[in-house]
Order: C-alpha cells, then structure tokens, then sequence
C-alpha cells in the first residue's frame, strides 16, 4: 500500500499558494485493509475514507466510467491493480493531475508542471467530455490563477455545450460553481470563458445577450455592454471579494440586452425590464435571497446613486427608504460598494473618485439624526407620525443636504 498528496494541494504548493485542504490516494489497497487499520469509510458511492488521527480524507485509487448523461451517470472501480497514474488520467486539468509521495518527490505523469509554469489550463485526457461540471470548474480556474485556456481544450469545451451536456447541469451546482468564482482573483476571466465556449448563452443566455449591445453614447461608446459589465466586476473585486455585491454588479444592466437603447436616458425602462431578468435568473438557479435582494435593488437604484446631485430631497429619502437603509445599514453600503464599480467600469474612469457614495453616506447621516422622540413628545399620533417623520427627513435633507 501506497499513500500520495494529490491534486490542488501539490498544485499550490508549486504555486507558493496556501491551500486549506489535503488530498490522499491510495494505492494497492482495500477498504478492508484501511477499516482494520482503524480508518472509517464516507459515503457510498466512492471509496472514500476519513483517517483515524487528523481525519483528513483518504481515497482509494480509481477509475471512472460515462454511463448517463450529466455528472451523476458514472460507475467506478477501485481495487489494488489501479495505478497512480490511472487515478490522476481520470482528473479534470494536467495541473490537478500530479501527486506527491511521502519522501515529497513529485509524480507529474501527464506535464502539470510545465502547464502550471505556462499558466494554461489543458485537460488530461479526453474523459474531461465526460462531467459538464468541469466547464465550471476550468472557468474558475482562469479566474483564479488567471491562466489562459489550451486552444485544444477550449474547442472540447465548446463540443460539449453544443452536445447538450452543460443543459444537464443541476441549477444548484451551477450556482454554486458560479459563486466561487466571482471570488476568485479575477471573476470576469470566468465569464469570459464561458462565453468562449457557448455555455455562457446556455447558462445565463441573460448576461451573454448583453454582449454586442451598445452602451449609452454619453458615457464609454467605445464598448459593449457586456464589456462594460466585465469591467465593472474587475472593479468591483478590487473593492471587495463579498459575492453579494460581484453578483449584483454582473446583473445590474441585465435590461440593456432587451430594451432599445432609446429608452435608456429615462432610467426607468431597462431597469425594471432588469428586475424582472434578475428575479427570472435567481428563481432558475435557486439563488439565495440575500443574492437576489440586493440585485433587484443595485439593478433598481444604481442611477439615482449615480445622479445623487440631482435627486430631490423627497425622491433621495424615498430611494433610502426602498433600499431598506435604515435596517439593513450592511446591505446599503454593499449598495454603495455595487454602485462604485459601475461607476469605475468604463475606459478612464477605474481611477476616478466616486463622491457620491459618500453623499449618499452623509444623506444617510442627516436623515438618522431626526428623533422620533421629539415628534411623539409634541403630540402627534398614530399615521401623523410616520407622516411628520418622512416631513422632517426631507427638511433635514434640504438643509443639511442639498
């Protein structure tokens, strides 16, 4: 029996990467063997085993064989006579497929490390056509190490979305997937790719339809809307690594791929034609709803965030009312943070200031400092009071304000 550190963590340790979690094969081994030898064995459907002092996972050297569609339709074998190298032939991507023995000496059978320091991503063999799920996985990939994509790997990508594979695809795990990767280093590589290879259309058809869609002449005529987007998500994870506000920022103009463009300078049409895609995109895919809220309001309110200079003080205090401020004061500066990457995602604009967030701070500020203690003590009652209240708000604004 053998025993060898497999995949992303010989992977990042290359790379001088922290890696949280350590891979165990094991070669020439039973689950006999490793239950006498106190391990306790995981789940049923891989030969997976928890040992006995860290309780790391240790799994038995396989093979994998398509017998459905999707990523579920696999039979495996594990037994003594699979290889080391039969293990890492049935992995995703040559960096993922090398190992470490216990003396620390490197097995690298299919060229990882000289993939790794050519910064491409190339799948082992041609079993990668077999789980759409590594469709996902390689764009997260490009976004976090920011490597580039083999020509031979992209076109067995782009065959398998047009073999229907990526349809298979569970909502969940396509969420999941998703929103790992707009953490990543560079979450827009991730979209990028994606639309490469024809599963952006197929997954989130809302988001590739927005490439080729001109933006708003006044503004950075020299891209698309879909460029814009990716611009803004460079933006924003320079800002933040919360998926909350990446999310809202790639769904926030989701209206300009399907409302002519002559109704934008209303700031009314595509935005809420961009609240219906983003409720229709988050029902399909059963995203959370602390996701979906804040789109639905970045996609919403970003232009009066934007125009804050222009706002009355009736329309500024209704806008911090819709955006739920005066309770969720974390949500409106994840607002704030979605508004600034818009803002910064346009040629020439990625280092300029954006003051109106800090407008619409000290907007906030001045409307707080209204006390309903005062107006309860002066009498008012019952539907009065909130109309005193809001009254009062939007005079503080006009003096402390606007």
């Amino acid at each position: 029996m053998k025993i060898y550190q497999v995949g992303g963590c010989v992977r990042d340790k290359l790379l001088g990467y922290p890696s949280k979690d350590r891979d165990w094969v094991v070669v020439g081994a039973t689950p006999d063997i490793l239950l006498k030898q106190g391990y306790t064995q995981v789940g049923r459907d891989f030969p997976v085993f928890l040992h006995p002092t860290t309780h790391e996972e240790y799994a038995l050297a396989r093979t994998e064989r398509k017998t459905g569609r999707g990523y579920t339709g696999f039979s495996v074998y594990a037994a003594p006579d699979v290889t080391l190298e039969d293990d890492l032939r049935r992995r995703d991507l040559t960096i993922n497929a090398m190992a470490e023995d216990g003396e620390g000496r490197l097995i690298d059978p299919y060229n990882g490390l000289a993939d790794l320091r050519a910064c491409i991503l190339r799948h082992v063999s041609s079993a990668f056509v077999e789980d759409p799920v590594r469709i996902l996985r390689l764009a997260r990939f490009a976004a976090r190490f920011g490597f580039i994509v083999a020509d031979e790997t992209l076109a067995l990508m782009t065959e398998m979305v047009n073999k229907g594979e990526v349809d298979a695809l569970v909502p969940e795990r396509v969420w999941q997937e998703m929103v790992r990767a707009l953490s990543e280093r560079q979450p827009d590589l991730a979209i990028e790719v994606l639309r490469q290879c024809g599963a952006l259309a197929r997954i989130f058809p809302e988001i590739d339809r927005l490439f080729g869609v001109p933006q708003t002449a006044k503004s950075h005529p020299e891209i698309d809307t879909g460029q814009h987007v990716l611009l803004c998500l460079q933006q924003a994870r320079l800002l933040t690594d919360d998926s909350q506000v990446l999310f809202a920022v790639l769904t926030h103009d989701l209206g300009k791929g399907t409302t002519p463009s002559s109704q934008w300078p209303h700031h009314s049409g595509h935005e809420e034609r961009g609240v219906e895609l983003i409720e229709t995109l988050c029902h399909r895919l059963r995203v959370p709803n602390q996701y979906a809220d804040l789109a639905v309001l970045v996609a919403r309110y970003h232009t009066h965030c934007h125009r804050i200079a222009e706002l009355s003080p009736e329309t500024l205090l209704n806008t911090l009312q819709s955006l739920d401020a005066f309770r969720r004061p974390q949500r409106f500066e994840q607002f704030l943070l979605a508004c600034e990457a818009d803002s910064r995602g346009r040629s020439g604009f990625a280092d300029q200031p954006y003051p109106q967030a800090d407008q619409f701070r000290h907007a906030f500020e001045v409307v707080l400092k209204v006390e309903v203690a005062a107006i309860l003590a002066e009498g008012f009652k019952g539907a009065e009071i909130r109309e005193e209240l809001q009254r009062r708000q939007a005079q503080a604004l006009t003096k402390g304000f606007l």
